[in-house]
């Protein structure tokens, strides 16, 4: 298929109906495919074929989604998981054994933060937390020489801080280990890290590529441009020869896709972290209006932000389309199209008054969660960054009183009023 631009392969990438065939793509809701021959059954498990044969490792509805956000992330294969969760989990496997060491921004997602501060720890991969606006000497300080990945995301959840995706892709280049963007909150959309310099892309698919809070799942899109040969001796999983497959070179023998093979044969097929077909159909109707989505998310949320950053009982705002934000020359640099439709502030009167004013919304919904169509709350510091010492919630971003904001896609004037009310009721 040839390339069209943006909005058209959110339409059409990943499946088209051959003569006679559904316009939409089917779900294959199937765990085995029959063969008629043993040879081919044992190129399935040589890697000689690409074909499927066990929906643990793939299957035609998840397939197309994967070569959907593939291609609109610009990279050259995707793995949809079963969450974003296990996305990076099992992109940091793929990359790192025990006795290695991740270098990660501070302000990201509270389960990521305890994935690589707790569970990988258990694994014996160590992670360091730095200052992404720190200054890249102060940064390059916790990088060790047993570091394989420096990891980040587009924008911060929930502090919103943008990503000097320039500052991070020298560091990781001059390391000599990749770097890997989460890219959920921001969506391919409004950026598209591997032209920035990501070698990896991560997703929770939960939200904006779904959009309708209807199906949980993650991706991993491999850019393709990551030299894994030049830093051998640091990547022996990817270069050196697969005991399990046997003696097959994932990099020698499958280029630029290397990765997301390895991902799947490896990956899913050990820990069986993939998504269902369900979902995965969920999800690749969701992409359908994406560009539309995120349009009206990000034009609700410039215009609330702008609302509360005027209003007497509101003490701050964080949203990086906002002028003033800190973060707004990189938010113009990296983020064009939009800001995204996910804000944060605090009330005047700090945490307290934040609990009366989320208990007075009448529109909008507190749930754990962002990029739905529907106007979300939360009080991350009480929930998704609950696990988080005081001390990690701050250097991650989260004040006590913060409140997360995901914009809808409802008319503008009902959410304005929704939060107009909630505010006029707060003592």
């Amino acid at each position: 298929m040839k390339d069209y631009r943006f909005e058209t392969e959110c339409i059409h990438a990943g499946y088209k109906a051959e003569s006679g065939q559904p316009q939409v793509l089917p779900i294959v809701q199937n765990t085995t495919y029959r063969y008629y021959n043993g040879e081919d059954v044992a190129k399935l498990f040589d890697l000689e074929s690409a074909d499927f044969m066990y929906s643990r490792l793939g299957s035609p509805t998840v397939s197309a989604l994967e070569e959907k956000m593939a291609k609109l992330e610009g990279g050259t294969a995707g793995i949809a998981t079963s969450a974003g969760q296990a996305a990076n989990l099992i992109t940091m496997l793929n990359i790192c054994q025990c006795g290695d060491h991740i270098v990660s921004s501070s302000a990201i997602y509270g389960g990521t933060h305890n994935l690589f501060n707790v569970t990988l720890k258990k694994m014996g991969i160590e992670t360091t937390f730095v200052d992404q606006d720190a200054p890249i000497e102060e940064i390059r300080k916790a990088f060790k020489p047993n570091t394989k990945a420096l990891f980040a995301e587009s924008l911060g959840n929930p502090a919103l801080c943008v990503l000097d995706f320039e500052k991070f892709s020298t560091l990781a280049k001059e390391a000599g280990v990749p770097l890997v963007v989460d890219n959920t909150l921001a969506s391919p959309y409004l950026c598209r890290p591997l032209e920035h310099g990501a070698d990896i892309v991560t997703h929770s698919t939960t939200k904006w590529a779904d959009g309708h809070a209807t199906s949980v799942g993650g991706m991993v899109v491999e850019g393709g441009n990551f030299d894994w040969n030049k830093y051998a001796d640091k990547f022996p999983g990817m270069v050196e020869p697969d005991e399990s497959y046997h003696g097959l070179k994932f990099y020698e023998k499958f280029g630029n896709t290397a990765f997301c093979t390895k991902l799947r044969a490896q990956m899913l097929r050990d820990l069986g972290c993939t998504m269902s077909p369900m979902n995965a159909w969920l999800t690749f109707q969701g992409l359908d209006t994406l560009p539309l989505r995120m349009e009206r998310h990000s034009e609700n949320a410039y215009k609330l932000a702008k609302f509360l950053e005027s209003h007497p009982k509101v003490d701050w705002v964080i949203y990086p389309g906002l002028e003033g934000n800190k973060h707004y020359e990189l938010a113009k640099k990296y983020l064009p199209k939009g800001a995204s439709g996910v804000l944060s502030f605090g009330v005047k009167g700090g945490r307290k008054a934040g609990e009366e004013f989320l208990e007075n919304l009448e529109l909008a919904s507190i749930v754990v969660h962002v990029g739905d169509i529907r106007t979300s709350v939360l009080h991350p510091a009480s929930t998704t960054h609950r696990q988080l010492s005081e001390e990690d919630q701050i250097k991650g971003g989260i004040r006590p009183e913060l409140i997360r904001v995901s914009v809808g896609c409802e008319s503008y004037e009902d959410i304005e009023a929704d939060f107009a009310q909630a505010l006029e009721k707060v003592k």
